[in-house]
């Protein structure tokens, strides 16, 4: 029975220098997201995933995810020689032409159907329109994924590419 403890004990002892050993530190050598130019061919690249939205307070902009099967997503595209955003999953179409000087992303007028939109689809409208002004960048995720992120003087939005 002495033995039978012995042996326990050493057993606990063991286990909790194995575990202590595999303790590890941050590391804070994390290189910061490396950002890109933002250019009408790199917007295109992909369609924009909303994966969050946050006031410049940090409380979530809740309107914007009242049904999380149907995000919104920006897709950047060329008609003719016309350089259109459409945002979708709105309850009215919305797009505006849109042109990129200097790195920054100028949204022409946006046009939008006129639909009588039930609640919440009408605050998920109105919050997208104010969503998609502000100042673009383009950076990688921690996976590498692309990262689209919008900041205005009301708000941070982060949008994850998808595949068109």
């Amino acid at each position: 029975m002495k033995n039978m403890t012995k042996i326990m004990m050493a057993s606990v002892v063991a286990v909790g220098t194995l575990a202590a050993g595999c303790q590890t530190t941050p590391n804070t050598n994390t290189p910061a997201p490396v950002t890109q130019p933002i250019t009408s061919t790199a917007l295109q690249a992909y369609n924009w995933q909303l994966v969050d939205a946050k006031s410049t307070g940090g409380e979530k902009i809740a309107p914007l995810f009242y049904d999380p099967a149907k995000p919104l997503i920006l897709k950047f595209m060329m008609d003719n020689d016309n350089k259109l955003v459409s945002l979708i999953n709105t309850c009215n179409n919305m797009g505006a032409g849109y042109s990129v000087v200097n790195g920054d992303v100028k949204l022409g007028p946006v046009r939008s159907t006129m639909m009588a939109c039930p609640e919440p689809q009408t605050n998920f409208d109105t919050a997208a329109l104010k969503t998609v002004e502000g100042k673009y960048s383009i950076s990688k995720s921690a996976n590498n994924v692309p990262v689209l992120t919008i900041t205005n003087a009301n708000q941070v939005a982060h949008f994850k590419a998808i595949a068109k």
